[in-house]
């Protein structure tokens, strides 16, 4: 789908997505191979929040909630002088859209295929950040967009799930009840990005330095926001925050207080 303000689609790309997504789990993680096999996510191992509120009220989330819970956040893109998105076509040469890795060498390595491939972008593409937040806005607005996962947490994601040979498929994330909050009488349910910050987070509250894992839940990005646009106001829902790579809730909340 292109959309208003940005540049045509580069349908010389057509099927670029898959073959980029390929290339990067050879060449950069053939960690990945494990999820190329198995692409279909279990939806009952979604991410929930623990001790969920009965629902009081049948107004849903709104986007604008769903979007602030997302704050803090970067991905990297590729842009063109003009900062606009370069866009590809999908697999199926269906619709145009925009390639947003959770690594910046992810990225990098997007960038290259892209100067290789397109003289008139070879000095003129770079590569941007961008948040979350904005990017779930723009896909409000309609604006497609694709997320290249971090091939380590893919992995991560995987052991976790070692019971369940459905295996996997979108963005990690990784949630446990231990770590839920309570401050100035607001609850957060933090979600990670990286199971290595979850378990660092774990490993202070819990006493058992080992078996963290067992603590924790993974699911997917993706679901989780529809889960979070589809749920009632007061159902446990609204209390979703992502805490960015790197960083402890503790630290992320007091930053989105200020």
């Amino acid at each position: 789908m292109e959309s208003r303000g940005h540049s045509n689609p580069l349908l010389s790309f057509s099927s670029f997505i898959h073959q980029h997504c390929v290339r990067l789990r050879a060449d950069l993680a053939t960690r990945l191979d494990d999820t190329k096999r198995a692409l279909a996510q279990a939806h009952h191992n979604l991410l929930s929040p623990k001790h969920a509120l009965a629902a009081t009220a049948t107004a849903t989330l709104s986007s604008h909630h769903v979007a602030k819970s997302l704050v803090g956040t970067s991905v990297y893109t590729v842009s063109n002088s003009n900062n606009e998105f370069v866009l590809i076509s999908d697999a199926d040469g269906a619709k145009s859209i925009g390639l947003l890795c959770f690594r910046q060498e992810d990225a990098e390595a997007f960038l290259a295929q892209v100067r290789s491939r397109t003289r008139e972008l070879r000095n003129k593409a770079r590569v941007v950040p961008i948040t979350l937040d904005q990017v779930y806005m723009l896909k409000v607005e309609g604006i497609a967009f694709r997320f290249l996962p971090d091939p380590v947490q893919i992995k991560n994601a995987l052991e976790l799930k070692s019971a369940n040979k459905a295996g996997f498929d979108g963005v990690p994330v990784f949630q446990s009840e231990l770590l839920v909050v309570k401050k100035k009488n607001k609850r957060y349910c933090p979600v990670y990005f990286s199971k290595e910050d979850i378990e660092q987070e774990l490993s202070k509250v819990s006493r058992a330095s080992r078996g963290v894992s067992q603590h924790i839940v993974v699911g997917s990005l993706e679901d989780v926001l529809k889960k979070m646009e589809m749920s009632e106001r007061n159902s446990g829902w609204e209390d979703l925050i992502f805490i960015p790579p790197g960083k402890s809730h503790s630290q992320h909340i007091q930053e989105i207080n200020k």
